[in-house]
């Protein structure tokens, strides 16, 4: 039987470790949670990796800030014969983007952001862009932006730019060592230049939707990253540290990994064609260049690694409103922005929103098991998150799979879900 055993950990939270006991009855580990329902996120983790879908995975779960599911399973490199630690290193990719738009945030709230300000005003090639519509041939052509692009437009992924793949605008961003120069489109970290050349250069290419008309994924958070350095007059890595991750004590969140630690980076999988993890090569599409590399491009759109336990404390300061252990980031007015839906039905018609950078569900039923008010997004390595208000909980599950050929994240999703009883 399994025992929960509360440790206090150095970001200041108690942690519930597994720990073998004599069979005792279960009980709630922490009010509407049940313990024995706790047991099944064990056994379906267990069963990935038991079947070789992944090599491994960390999963916390917070109720009332304090965790109440902690595991790590399997092997974060199987070759090296590592296992798995709740202190792994993971790449997060797009989960980056929440703490990019936490720091645009937090320059609005200084009055150095206007939601609705053109993102020209801090990128000279941004001031007039262009869109590459389809004629009725199905060609590219060209025709200028009817509206500025604003940093709302941005925070939503409303602003038309893509990652560079689309058929009528991939070759002209393949000859700017941008979309299929940079490897899946939005890796930047073997980049030998600051994130803001490229997002220089990125403004003199044609985007493909018009502003504000469509929900398109792509650089809008890297050029938003650029935009933090424009207007706080520091480069991103060291207004995040500064402003969000120094003051939540979050030591393991940064945009590449120090040589001294890099054991505890785990290393990438991919989904076979027989449904079982392979090693990831080396390279853009693979493993990357978050240890040995230029270390020049903070890409705000996908470039932080970070842990479990990092980043369920961020998450657990946006759900608190803003403030954590005496620690205010953002006041509440602007958490509420980015937590609410801003795009209408632009991101999706069927329950979904987008806030200012989050996804939203605003009808119970549009995520799995997640409450209407629920908040979350995941990253290109597998990586996945929820924030449930209502439920008063914090879900983060890590995993490193590009691509990743598992269904993991919806059922890891329904399997915690489950054990809440109240």
């Amino acid at each position: 039987m399994i025992r929960f055993v509360w440790l206090s950990l150095a970001f200041g939270l108690s942690v519930a470790v597994a720990q073998q006991s004599p069979a005792v009855a279960p009980r709630p580990v922490s009010t509407g949670v049940s313990a024995e329902r706790l047991t099944r996120i064990d056994r379906l983790l267990q069963g990935y990796v038991d079947e070789g879908k992944i090599a491994g995975a960390v999963a916390l779960v917070l109720k009332d800030g304090r965790p109440v599911y902690e595991k790590a399973v399997g092997w974060s490199d199987k070759e090296a014969r590592r296992k798995m630690m709740p202190n792994t290193l993971f790449r997060i990719a797009s989960q980056t983007k929440a703490l990019t738009s936490a720091a645009i945030m937090a320059l609005v709230e200084e009055g150095k952001i206007g939601i609705q300000e053109p993102v020209g005003n801090f990128i000279a090639s941004f001031k007039k862009t262009t869109v590459a519509e389809k004629d009725e041939f199905g060609a590219p052509r060209i025709v200028p932006a009817k509206r500025p692009i604003t940093i709302a437009q941005l925070l939503t992924h409303t602003a038309g730019i893509s990652y560079g793949r689309d058929k009528q605008v991939e070759a002209m961003y393949e000859a700017k060592g941008l979309g299929p120069a940079a490897g899946n489109g939005w890796y930047t970290a073997d980049k030998d230049e600051p994130i803001c050349e490229t997002m220089e250069r990125l403004g003199t290419l044609p985007f493909v939707a018009q502003p504000g008309e469509a929900y398109v994924y792509g650089y809008n958070t890297d050029v938003l990253g650029c935009v933090v350095e424009k207007a706080s007059g520091m480069p991103l890595d060291e207004f995040i540290q500064k402003r969000i991750t120094g003051p939540l004590g979050l030591k393991d969140t940064r945009f590449f990994v120090p040589a001294a630690e890099r054991e505890r980076l785990a290393a990438v999988y991919m989904t076979g064609a027989d449904g079982k993890a392979v090693r990831a090569a080396e390279g853009a599409r693979g493993q990357g260049a978050y240890v040995d590399g230029p270390r020049k491009s903070f890409a705000g759109g996908a470039g932080l690694t970070s842990t479990a336990r990092d980043y369920a404390r961020f998450l657990e300061m946006i759900r608190g409103g803003g403030s954590l252990g005496g620690v205010r980031v953002l006041g509440p007015r602007a958490v509420g922005l980015m937590t609410s839906n801003q795009s209408g039905t632009l991101h999706s018609s069927t329950g979904l929103g987008f806030g200012f950078g989050f996804q939203t569900v605003d009808r119970y039923g549009a995520n799995g098991m997640a409450s209407v008010g629920a908040f979350g997004w995941s990253g290109a390595y597998g990586t996945t998150y929820q924030v449930d208000p209502k439920s008063r909980m914090v879900v983060v599950l890590m995993v490193q799979m590009m691509p990743n050929g598992t269904d993991i994240q919806p059922k890891f999703m329904t399997s915690v879900y489950q054990s809440l009883v109240e």
